[in-house]
């Protein structure tokens, strides 16, 4: 018989994520968020999504690296971009395609959403507030890509940041989905652990 397991320390793991989510917007604070544009080359150069893959982007929040070079210059190339929806918490997120010419509409946290019809992503861009190399991503706290991504297996993960924003170990509880590859404006990581 197997010895049980200890339990897990959810308030040890919180304090940790609320210290590591504080030094990165210190580190992102002093970016530049017109660093999309490198981003862009970056991901077409290094790891463009396959013909035909519907991929689904963000808006960027204040501090965020801009990934609209990178959406555009995906529709130029012929993907369907879509945008995230943010439903009630514990629910997973949304997706609707969005058009260069379309009118954006606000969405909960601030958010920016598409009007276009709902689009299921074959790769998704993800917005982070920290990184490591394993893959391991830290947002603010609500969980919506974790249960996003465990709704659609098989679908790419990159997370997109500045390069400052890569630490040394993200704290990740038992739900902390990992990415596939993240990309910054210095290239591409691909991780060392997949989904």
């Amino acid at each position: 018989m197997a010895a049980p397991h200890p339990p897990f320390d959810l308030d040890a793991l919180d304090a940790r994520k609320r210290a590591a989510r504080q030094r990165a917007l210190a580190a992102r604070s002093a970016c530049d968020p017109v660093l999309g544009a490198q981003l862009a080359e970056r991901v077409l150069a290094e790891m463009p999504p396959p013909p035909g893959a519907a991929v689904s982007g963000y808006w960027p929040l204040e501090g965020e690296i801009d990934l609209r070079p990178l959406m555009l210059a995906l529709i130029a190339r012929g993907h369907r971009v879509a945008l995230p929806e943010t439903p009630k918490r514990g629910l997973p997120l949304g997706f609707r395609e969005w058009r260069a010419d379309e009118p954006l509409i606000g969405g909960r946290f601030g958010t920016m959403g598409a009007t276009g019809p709902e689009l299921r992503p074959d790769w998704l861009f993800v917005p982070l507030l920290a990184f490591d190399r394993r893959g391991h991503r830290l947002g603010f706290g609500a969980g919506y890509y974790d249960r996003t991504l465990a709704t659609l297996p098989g679908a790419m993960a990159v997370g997109c940041a500045f390069a400052a924003q890569e630490i040394e170990e993200v704290p990740v509880g038992p739900f902390d989905a990992p990415l596939d590859a993240v990309a910054t404006e210095r290239g591409v990581l691909f991780c060392t652990r997949s989904r």
